[in-house]
């Protein structure tokens, strides 16, 4: 069975994820921008007429509370100028709020009568306003009493000789002060939470833009040099899409141009190598009869000309990688035989082949990138770390895993990502040998099938040898 598939660049996960965080910050700090507006602007207006309330609400208690009390005193003047003797009694007729006492003074006497029952007396009134009442000046002051607050009125009745005090709760203006407090606080938060319910809105609205801005770069950074936002309704937005759209034209013409270049630049070198390959040849057949001098001249000619046969060969695959030309053509394949084949058709058959999969199957895979992908890490191996050690095959439902461990000085962290580059070698790598190419091809060729090839260090190999990692997504033959 074989498939031809379009070979369609893919973006990774990674990138698609840093996109979504980028709008996901963005989201945050407007979502905290309308958080904070909406909150410090309904503490503000909390605060204004929490406090304007509570002074009205204080101020016009009060007038009321000084009105009663001074109104009381006079009554209880014009009690004592007629019936002085009977004061006890007296102070009983003044009508008080509830939770209200009254004290009566008689200054002469320096007797005190207080309003039955005798809760509140002499004793309770704040020592500071008894001496400013006695002193000749009436006062007011507030006061715990009983855990509650009370304000307390004092006026001298400087006529029949007495001083007047009556004390007024304040509970209700405390429960009325108490609720607006709370309403306040209850606006504050529905205040901050509808800031932050429009801030959720206008972010999705204004932020969703951006999205699609991340998105389509990201693409275009993967491959996907066709990508392109969609035009807006908004005129300001449609700017944006425009001026986008015509930068990513504008990298996309200049990309397709630099791979036609490299392109047309190694088609041309084809006919002077064949040419400089055939004369090689030629050559060769008479290698004998040149000096010991002259053949070591010849021998460095023959190297570098068939370096440089392989180098352009290798340009004209990258570039057909690059430019998406190429197709996926997918066939049922028994992975085990198909390495197997590929090793000992070039000269690798003497590496040990260990299958680890626990359940093996025909799979679905492109052959001849698979083969493509091995032999350049069989080959890298075979320059570079003295040879591969083994070729490791872990096949499951929906992965195929191969491992290409070796035996060389092993590869700095740090290089590790680079060596996929072109022109790319190891520090350690010998000068002069392969094309800096060869994994920059494998990377491009797994990255076609959606899989990755990353390095590591081989196991159990106490500071030495790397393990090459070539991973895809299979679907297996059941049928």
């Amino acid at each position: 069975m074989l498939l031809v598939m379009p070979n369609r660049p893919r973006t990774p996960h990674w990138r698609s994820k840093r996109a979504r965080n980028q709008s996901l910050g963005l989201r945050a700090r407007t979502l905290t921008s309308f958080g904070l507006i909406a909150f410090t602007t309904s503490l503000l207006a909390g605060i204004a007429t929490y406090s304007f309330s509570r002074s009205y609400l204080l101020e016009q208690r009060g007038n009321v509370i000084t009105s009663q009390a001074f109104s009381n005193a006079r009554l209880m003047g014009t009690y004592l100028e007629t019936q002085r003797d009977a004061v006890g009694s007296l102070v009983s007729y003044i009508r008080t709020e509830t939770d209200g006492y009254a004290v009566l003074q008689l200054t002469p006497e320096g007797f005190y009568y207080s309003v039955d029952p005798l809760k509140f007396t002499q004793a309770n009134i704040p020592k500071e306003l008894l001496k400013t009442v006695q002193g000749g000046k009436a006062a007011t002051q507030k006061l715990s009493f009983d855990g509650h607050l009370y304000e307390a009125v004092g006026t001298p009745v400087a006529a029949v000789g007495a001083n007047y005090f009556e004390v007024f709760s304040l509970r209700e203006t405390e429960r009325i002060i108490g609720f607006i407090l709370t309403a306040v606080i209850a606006g504050l938060v529905i205040a901050t939470s509808t800031g932050l319910l429009l801030g959720w809105f206008a972010s999705k609205r204004l932020l969703r833009p951006v999205g699609r801005v991340a998105a389509t770069a990201a693409e275009i950074t993967e491959g996907k040099l066709d990508a392109r936002l969609t035009p807006e309704s908004d005129p300001d937005l449609n700017q944006l899409v425009t001026s986008f759209n015509a930068m990513a034209d504008a990298v996309q013409e200049r990309i397709e141009r630099e791979i036609r270049f490299a392109s047309d630049v190694s088609h041309e070198l084809r006919s002077p190598i064949t040419a400089l390959t055939a004369a090689i040849e030629v050559l060769a057949a008479k290698r004998h009869e040149l000096s010991d001098r002259n053949q070591q001249a010849f021998d460095i000619i023959d190297t570098q000309v068939r370096r440089f046969d392989r180098m352009v060969i290798d340009l004209l695959e990258l570039s057909r990688l690059e430019s998406g030309a190429s197709q996926i053509r997918v066939e049922s394949v028994d992975i085990e035989d198909l390495i197997t084949r590929i090793a000992q058709r070039f000269q690798f058959g003497s590496i040990p082949l260990i299958n680890t999969s626990i359940l093996r199957s025909q799979i679905f895979v492109d052959r001849l990138r698979i083969e493509r992908v091995l032999v350049n890490l069989l080959g890298n191996a075979a320059e570079h770390a003295g040879g591969a050690t083994a070729i490791i095959i872990h096949q499951e439902k929906a992965l195929l895993t191969i491992h290409v461990d070796d035996k060389g000085p092993g590869l700095p962290l740090e290089e590790r990502i680079e060596v996929f580059s072109r022109f790319a070698r190891g520090r350690n790598a010998p000068r002069g040998t392969g094309s800096g190419l060869g994994l920059a091809i494998a990377m491009e060729h797994a990255k076609v099938m959606n899989g990755l090839i990353s390095i590591s260090d081989r196991p159990e190999s106490n500071g030495s040898g790397l393990r090459f990692t070539f991973t895809i997504p299979v679907e297996s033959d059941i049928s």
